[in-house]
């Protein structure tokens, strides 16, 4: 990545913002997105023992989507039919797609499980397979937001990553690596969590 341009893109948003994602002026963008309130439910809804109950875990799933300003009106309600529309035994088999994705040693198992059903129902989309995990480990897991993360390839001229619509567990471990690594450049005050971190970025293009 480009280095230079990315240190420019610093400079500039801590010009406009000095305090980072804490400077007063974030205070409204940051209550928007609500990302705290999120991380609280979907961590406190998102424990080993919840996924003993695959109903109540997809209603979960379904809050956590439904109340993200991250992930499209449009987009919304497809996710909610598609969670409604699956009987007992695929609703235990999405319960335990996800748990491998979130606490499994295959965290690649899981996420391909997770976009076999989502393709099924023409739901495979970057922002629905990507919001769940985001929102229960913020320091860990990327939300993919496809003009952010296409911006921010062009923008620091990222030649060994290329975005692709159809989601991959290739592209997803690719950009987090590169999230990683942009997160060790910039202040801290501008990654309190990998979608700010994305964010500082979108704002400085």
């Amino acid at each position: 990545m480009n280095l230079k341009k990315l240190k420019q893109a610093e400079g500039r948003f801590l010009a406009r913002y000095p305090g980072g994602f804490n400077d007063p002026d974030m205070v409204s963008i940051k209550k928007k997105h609500n990302v705290d309130k999120l991380v609280d439910f979907a961590q406190a809804n998102l424990t080993r023992s919840h996924f003993n109950q695959p109903g109540n875990l997809c209603e979960t799933l379904v809050k956590i989507a439904s109340r993200s300003s991250m992930v499209s009106r449009f987009e919304k309600p497809g996710f909610r039919d598609f969670i409604g529309s699956l009987n007992t035994h695929e609703k235990q088999d999405l319960a335990d797609a996800f748990e491998k994705r979130l606490y499994g040693r295959s965290k690649r198992q899981g996420f391909e499980e997770i976009l076999g059903m989502l393709s099924h129902h023409r739901l495979a989309k970057w922002s629905v397979i990507s919001v769940v995990p985001f929102y229960f480990a913020p320091q860990r897991e990327v939300f993919v937001k496809p003009t952010t993360a296409k911006g921010i390839l062009t923008y620091l001229e990222v030649e060994d990553l290329h975005y692709r619509p159809t989601p991959s567990w290739e592209f997803y471990n690719g950009y987090r690596q590169l999230l990683v690594d942009i997160k060790k450049e910039v202040a801290p005050s501008l990654a309190p969590n990998y979608a700010a971190l994305s964010g500082f970025l979108m704002m400085s293009f």
